[in-house]
């Protein structure tokens, strides 16, 4: 009997760790995509949303650490079922109307209130979880191994992680993510109270852990020195810098595919499951040697001529680095656990650490550097951390080797490393004009005399190009060429008289160049710096003899704001590669262009995607409204600086296909099956090529 309750009480603990985890990772992006289309969709939406989840898991974790070591069992018991009975009427998890913008103001602070009072007070309990439960757990079964339920808890978070894009998005709106999430959310607190309620009366952790005293000698000593704090913040804090950092590396310079950003994360979840599951995963023989291949092949790729590489290998090589890398980091934490009386103390480095890495690279950086330079730090700084790490542990592990020599030989690679790094950043500035980042990535402008043109790059992404010829200013390139979509339109409208012309995503201003005197052009971009540059390095605007107004802010939230704006032309064009800004292309989104098009007027929908097929997404939101749906490709012309592309045109009138000019135009296929995409809906996997 006594065994039965014993397996009973440990599957309650598992439970509700693993619950607790998977709430998590599901809640995250589940609240981002159902704010993303208020706040436009930008990077700096999910980065605020990142902020507050990871400051919200660093109060949980303070949270678990008072409760531990100030309240009694009882009073740690009742105050935990309190929080978790107010979680309750906060359910279902669905944020109010109050909370969306005009569309003007910076939406920081108002993404960080709705997410306070949307999840703030259930996301702080969720996060308290992993260490309270953990502590309770060493409370109630003196001697266990505790911290194989953070491997558990880990293996909670990447299954949710890889459960949302693959699972969950696809097969439900948001509305019923939200009361599924709640559904769980109170299975959740009925086995975590029930675990209150049944260790009110324990011991508490400090004198259990007296009363077993041989374990505290086999761990940390029970006063843990600054220096050992310092180290445990560090070593948690390079993963998450790495992660974050390489994720962006990765979908700038590799491959731009969409959800690549899964695949660091996983990994990045999954050496923490391998190091606290049981130690035997981490072998110093083994990982130490592959750490120092990790970090050079990091710190070289970029010169190594990634466009010469196939895609599966330079992936391959910086994803097996990333791994090695958090492996060694995530594996030195794990030998250093300490006591179960130290276990919150310890826990809550962690997370300071992971919160200071975020907030490092995504609040930190865009402002204090002028490129991406977060890769190179967070390659330098896990060498050096790794090695303060090995260096406290040398004695046990030196094997005959001394410590002046170990000293030479990592300072000897840290150079090394730092020298590839600045090497290669100075290369990447050679021939620039210009460069600037902020919240929203970094931009670079080019002079290439030889060639006789200039360019704008968004990360790797070329933003536009302009011939340096005085003759050949207004010559239209790239995407924008006059047998392209975007161009064909505007130069079809123009045979009829002096258009209006309204364009989401400004780049270097090119479309600006078909403009006549009598025309007027409305240019939305959400990014300042794309404006300045656009001004100040290209003369599209200044040249153009049309009427030009430039608008800051989301498109779609300032198209929301504005009366009918009577455009003979939309152009959609606010896309970042082969990035899809989703808030873009619902149908809610469609019925507001519509809405500010003259009766005989058309979009132009960007749509060149090496990943993606957006005709389906396109063509049922054609339907919805009414309209008739086209293609034009355009093969590109290398001479005249133009790329290949692909643009959807919209029409309400049929007839207007019927033009000579739009000959050339296909139908798009048919989206069989497909399910439109709205803001309470949309999956990008249903659109993968």
């Amino acid at each position: 009997m006594q065994k039965s309750t014993d397996v009973k009480a440990v599957f309650l603990y598992g439970l509700t760790i693993f619950l607790s985890a998977f709430l998590l990772f599901q809640v995250q992006p589940m609240m981002g995509k159902m704010i993303l289309p208020w706040f436009g969709g930008s990077a700096s939406v999910w980065t605020t949303c990142m902020l507050f989840f990871q400051a919200l898991l660093l109060l949980g974790y303070l949270y678990t650490h008072w409760v531990v070591n100030h309240l009694t069992p009882v009073r740690q018991s009742l105050l935990h079922m309190v929080l978790l009975a107010s979680c309750v009427l906060l359910l279902p998890i669905t944020p109010s109307e109050f909370w969306k913008p005009t569309g003007a103001e910076n939406p920081t602070l108002r993404i960080l209130g709705l997410l306070s009072a949307s999840i703030g007070l259930p996301y702080m309990v969720l996060s308290t979880t992993g260490p309270l439960v953990q502590a309770w757990f060493a409370r109630e079964r003196s001697g266990a191994v505790t911290y194989r339920l953070f491997a558990l808890s880990n293996f909670g978070s990447m299954l949710a992680l890889l459960a949302y894009p693959f699972v969950v998005e696809p097969l439900l709106p948001t509305r019923w993510q939200s009361l599924a999430w709640s559904g769980l959310f109170v299975l959740f607190v009925l086995a975590c109270g029930s675990l209150a309620w049944r260790g009110r009366h324990a011991k508490p952790l400090a004198e259990e852990t007296q009363a077993s005293g041989h374990q505290a000698q086999d761990k940390v000593s029970s006063t843990i020195k600054a220096g050992q704090l310092l180290l445990w913040v560090a070593l948690a804090a390079c993963p998450s810098i790495l992660m974050v950092a390489d994720t962006s590396y990765l979908t700038q310079n590799i491959a731009p595919i969409p959800l690549l950003w899964i695949a660091p994360l996983a990994l990045y979840l999954l050496t923490f499951i391998l190091c606290f599951e049981r130690q035997g995963w981490y072998q110093r023989r083994i990982f130490l040697p592959l750490l120092a291949l990790s970090l050079g092949a990091l710190a070289y790729l970029p010169t190594l001529g990634l466009s010469d590489l196939p895609l599966l290998v330079a992936m391959g090589i910086n994803l097996t680095s990333f791994f090695v890398v958090c492996m060694v980091c995530h594996g030195e934490l794990a030998l250093q656990q300490p006591s179960t009386k130290q276990l919150t103390l310890y826990y809550l480095m962690l997370s300071v650490g992971g919160f200071l890495g975020g907030f490092f690279v995504g609040v930190i950086a865009p402002y204090a550097f002028d490129g991406h330079y977060e890769l190179s730090v967070a390659v330098v700084l896990s060498g050096l951390v790794v090695s303060l790490s090995l260096w406290r542990a040398w004695p046990a592990i030196s094997q005959g080797l001394g410590r002046p020599m170990f000293a030479v030989v990592s300072s000897l690679a840290l150079v090394a490393l730092s020298t590839v790094s600045v090497n290669d950043h100075m290369q990447e500035a050679d021939g620039v004009e210009m460069k600037g980042r902020n919240f929203y990535g970094s931009l670079r402008v080019f002079a290439f005399p030889d060639a006789g043109y200039r360019s704008m790059l968004h990360g790797q992404i070329v933003h536009g190009k302009q011939f340096l010829a005085p003759e050949r200013a207004l010559e239209p390139t790239t995407y924008y060429n006059a047998d392209a979509g975007a161009g064909l339109a505007i130069t079809t409208q123009m045979s009829k008289g002096p258009v209006r012309v309204g364009v989401i995503g400004l780049g270097v201003g090119t479309l600006a160049g078909y403009g006549r005197q009598g025309d007027s052009y409305r240019i939305y971009e959400i990014d300042p710096l794309v404006i300045g540059m656009a001004q100040n390095n290209f003369s599209f605007l200044s040249k153009t003899l049309a009427k030009t107004e430039l608008v800051l802010g989301d498109a779609r939230l300032q198209l929301e704001a504005e009366s009918p704006q009577q455009f003979d032309v939309l152009v959609v064009d606010a896309f970042s590669g082969d990035s899809v800004p989703v808030h873009l292309l619902t149908r809610e989104a469609f019925e507001q262009y519509a809405r500010h098009l003259k009766p005989n007027g058309v979009m132009a929908v960007h749509i060149t995607n090496r990943f993606l097929d957006l005709q389906p997404v396109i063509q049922t939101a054609a339907q919805k409204l009414g309209f008739t749906a086209r293609l034009i490709d355009h093969p590109g012309d290398d001479d005249r600086l133009v790329y290949p592309s692909r643009w959807a045109l919209l029409a309400k009138d049929p007839l207007w296909f019927e033009q000579n000019a739009l000959k050339a135009a296909t139908t798009l296929e048919s989206p069989n099956g497909f399910v439109p995409w709205t803001d309470d809906y949309s999956s990008l996997f249903a659109v993968v090529k």
